[in-house]
């Protein structure tokens, strides 16, 4: 799939599905599972790499797990899941050219297609611009911006009209500059539905309501794999619990083994 097929898929009324991968396992599922992208988000350094934000993840890291979620792909004919992935902090706040060089290794050398980048000021802007010219298609990321914690935190975002029409004015500009799409995160979902309607590009929402035009998750909180879970992704099942649960009987079993003497 091509990030253009995302806006074919909002043109024709069709839901856009969104699950991240970190690895080949969790990219095989998520494949399977039948969502429309994969993302490689910068959350895994939350749930892999045991860190209390998104922002100590690097660049290096980000490409490590993303050549692995590729080679947990399958082409099956002409399928084959877009995969987006995230640009993590200081990939590309730090200029044009660094962020260029950022997004330009992981599309060499992996599978991803596209980046996404969280913000809309200024200079978050222009490197957008930039990358677009360079042949390097942009998702873009606005409400709560987890790159953002040490300013914002994790607060539901654009609770009242200033915040709404400045959104919505970046929104617009993000969609001017040539992003293929839209992460809209923690806002309110009339805000988000109204958004939708504005914009030409696909809304994705993630606790943004459900009348945006796709839905993007964590897959491991929606496996139940975390210890905790925002209030917008509940699990579908308690697979932590369940594996703890599993692996205690077989732990179990084989301490109450008594080998059998040889004789």
């Amino acid at each position: 799939m091509l990030p253009k097929e995302l806006i074919q898929l909002k043109e024709l009324g069709k839901q856009i599905t969104i699950l991240t991968a970190w690895d080949s396992i969790s990219a095989a599922i998520v494949q399977e599972a039948g969502a429309d992208v994969v993302l490689v988000g910068d959350s895994l350094a939350m749930f892999i790499h045991g860190h209390s934000t998104t922002l100590p993840v690097t660049i290096e890291q980000m490409l490590h797990h993303t050549q692995a979620v590729g080679r947990g792909l399958l082409r099956v004919g002409n399928k084959y899941p877009l995969v987006i992935c995230d640009l993590p902090f200081l990939s590309y706040q730090c200029g044009e050219d660094k962020a260029v060089e950022a997004a330009g290794t992981l599309l060499k050398n992996s599978c991803a297609t596209a980046v996404k980048i969280e913000g809309a000021e200024p200079e978050v802007l222009a490197v957008i611009e930039r990358l677009i010219r360079m042949g390097i298609p942009v998702m873009g990321h606005l409400g709560l911006t987890p790159q953002s914690v040490n300013i914002l935190g994790y607060r539901k975002q654009a609770e009242n009209k200033i915040e709404q029409d400045k959104l919505i004015k970046q929104a617009i500009e993000i969609e001017k500059i040539g992003c293929f799409a839209l992460v809209l995160e923690h806002v309110p979902s009339l805000f988000a539905n109204k958004l939708s309607t504005i914009l030409k590009i696909p809304v994705i929402g993630i606790g943004a309501g459900e009348n945006c035009d796709g839905q993007v998750r964590v897959t491991a909180d929606l496996l139940g794999m975390t210890n905790k879970q925002p209030p917008f992704a509940k699990p579908l099942i308690n697979l932590r619990n369940q594996s703890i649960e599993a692996l205690k009987g077989w732990v179990r079993k084989k301490k109450n083994h008594v080998k059998t003497p040889t004789k």
